[in-house]
């Protein structure tokens, strides 16, 4: 028999952190994103206005799982609407519980939450890679809890397979795609001597905790010299509204040795950046840039093969480059997946029932009228709260990104 203990304040977490950092380790798709460490931060910064609800499952008085939730409320034309979802804003592509079990967790969880009390008009879960981690999980759940349910395309990801060597990653590329890399390891040398760093501490369970700021402000100036020093968008690492986060989340990742930071200097100085997490060898790009004032001969190519090639020396499985910017990825990624958003409308909720009506009527003349997909209009929320994504995660130049609320 299964129990659920609910906790709502931030604090009450770490005396499961044990627990989380135990099941972290062999989630499928487990990365640090998902962690207790990731998810203090997060909250420290964008709680305002969101209620958490963390589910912590217990089976024969053993944790199982973990499934971080919180209460938040998004706009329509038909007023506002009270959601139970992952507290994560597309800070990454893909999210969802710690756990071994993805569906067993997920189904109590969401049995409980039915069962207790209803502050919330629809559940709506984002971010799921049906088709390959989650593998169906989150689907079965739902119809586990007899719940009929929506499902919308959400992004699209791109993996690269790391685990591969690289003479046989470079032969699958398309010819273009060797020959920019190629062209870049010839003409990057004609700006400087090149020095590729890779800097991956083993956290402070290996006494490998040192944070290197001196790297970090690197990376912060080089990002100030790329296309992000000009950039409004409020995403990238050293915007006045999202840098304090991303300095602390880089901490937290240094203690949890999750950081993974690459650098290129040509004779000596800082050209290119590339920040990553690692966690269980799945990668997570984060931010990318180069200064085009040292070289513009593909510093942005060249740091990515370089890194790609380290990983696959070094055993790491896979990459996730976040979605948007295809163009930035194309000659890279192994596979591009799929993400999805499940909502539930609670059959009590008149504000539910309206929105749902409204999609399916949307969805009708969409199907009916339209050759492509298009977002539905009910669902482009728009919280109080950064919305970040990745679009710009791994990308030398901006991108436009995948349409979300999409009918998949």
């Amino acid at each position: 028999m299964s129990d659920v203990i609910e906790l709502n304040e931030i604090d009450a977490l770490l005396d499961y952190h044990q627990d989380w950092t135990r099941l972290l380790s062999v989630t499928p798709g487990g990365s640090f994103y998902r962690s207790l460490e990731w998810l203090r931060d997060y909250w420290a910064h964008f709680a305002e206005d969101q209620k958490l609800r963390v589910l912590v499952i217990r089976d024969e008085g053993e944790v199982t799982g973990i499934v971080p939730l919180c209460i938040r409320r998004i706009k329509s034309k038909f007023g506002s609407c009270r959601i139970v979802t992952y507290p994560f804003d597309d800070w990454g592509s893909i999210y969802g519980p710690s756990t071994a079990n993805p569906e067993q967790t997920l189904t109590t969880a969401l049995k409980y939450l039915l069962e207790s009390r209803r502050d919330w008009d629809m559940i709506d879960l984002r971010c799921v890679d049906s088709d390959s981690f989650d593998r169906g999980a989150t689907e079965r759940a739902l119809a586990t809890n007899g719940l009929v349910f929506e499902k919308f395309l959400w992004n699209q990801t791109m993996f690269i397979d790391l685990n591969q060597s690289w003479d046989d990653y470079l032969k699958s590329r398309p010819k273009k795609a060797r020959q920019t890399y190629l062209r870049a390891e010839r003409k990057v040398p004609e700006d400087g001597d090149i020095e590729f760093f890779r800097y991956r501490p083993g956290g402070e369970a290996r006494g490998e905790a040192d944070p290197r700021w001196d790297l970090y402000e690197q990376c912060e100036q080089i990002a100030l010299k790329s296309w992000q020093g000009s950039s409004t968008s409020g995403t990238t690492i050293t915007h006045e509204k999202v840098s304090q986060f991303f300095r602390d989340s880089y901490a937290s990742a240094i203690r949890a040795g999750a950081v993974d930071l690459n650098l290129i200097y040509l004779s000596g100085k800082p050209a290119a950046f590339c920040y990553n997490y690692h966690l269980n060898g799945y990668l997570d790009g984060i931010r990318m840039g180069y200064d085009s004032e040292l070289s513009s001969n593909g510093l942005g190519r060249l740091l990515i093969g370089r890194l790609l090639h380290d990983s696959m020396d070094r055993g790491d499985q896979v990459m996730d480059m976040g979605y948007g910017a295809v163009g930035a990825k194309k000659y890279w990624y192994t596979s591009m997946d799929n993400v999805y958003r499940y909502v539930y409308y609670s059959p009590t909720s008149p504000i539910a029932n309206v929105l749902k009506l409204s999609h399916q009527v949307a969805g009708w003349f969409r199907d009916r009228f339209s050759s492509g997909e298009a977002p539905d209009p009910e669902f482009q929320d728009n919280p109080s709260l950064p919305t970040p994504g990745k679009q710009e995660a791994l990308a030398e130049i901006p991108s436009e990104s995948v349409k979300s609320g999409s009918k998949a």
